[in-house]
């Protein structure tokens, strides 16, 4: 499982120095981000740099799929045990795809006005005009190294905001 760290640059050339510090520690480019106001972003910020979805979209989708796909296989199953009803096996499969695709569509619309975790947990750094340096490493070893190397060119590493139900 990846461990994600969150630090703060003041400015764009801190921000580019601290990724860079990072990679050259051992972190893969694609699980590093840059994250900023939106201005700065399309200024400053090369595309290769900026996080992936600044919304919710793909993993509101994801937990639409899952929860429409279960709603509709439980209406299936249950059309399927009543025997008024009397839904075929092909039923219960219809009902979990239309159930899987409503529900994905659903969500994903709603995840597509939401901006993503890390815009949401650190609101307050972005708006301030700070630059958002982000880093994600299953190997605990490298995310501390690259953690080090990050912190020396000048940011802050932030707390992590925990949220949800599991934290």
């Amino acid at each position: 499982m990846k461990t994600r760290r969150v630090f703060s640059a003041p400015d764009i050339n801190t921000a580019e120095e601290a990724l860079n510090a990072a990679i050259r520690a051992g972190i893969r480019p694609d699980h590093t981000a840059l994250v900023g106001q939106s201005a700065v972003e399309m200024a400053l910020v090369p595309d290769s740099q900026k996080e992936a979805s600044p919304t919710d979209f793909v993993p509101a989708a994801l937990r639409g799929i899952a929860g429409g796909g279960a709603i509709g296989l439980l209406g299936g199953l249950l059309g399927m045990a009543i025997p008024a009803v009397a839904i075929p096996v092909t039923g219960v499969v219809l009902t979990t795809l239309v159930g899987a695709t409503v529900g994905g569509w659903s969500a994903a619309l709603a995840g597509s006005a939401v901006p993503s975790d890390i815009r949401r947990d650190y609101e307050k750094e972005i708006e301030a005009g700070r630059l958002l340096v982000v880093i994600d490493e299953e190997d605990e070893t490298v995310l501390e190294r690259a953690s080090e190397a990050v912190a020396a060119t000048g940011t802050e590493r932030l707390k992590m905001v925990h949220h949800g139900l599991l934290h």
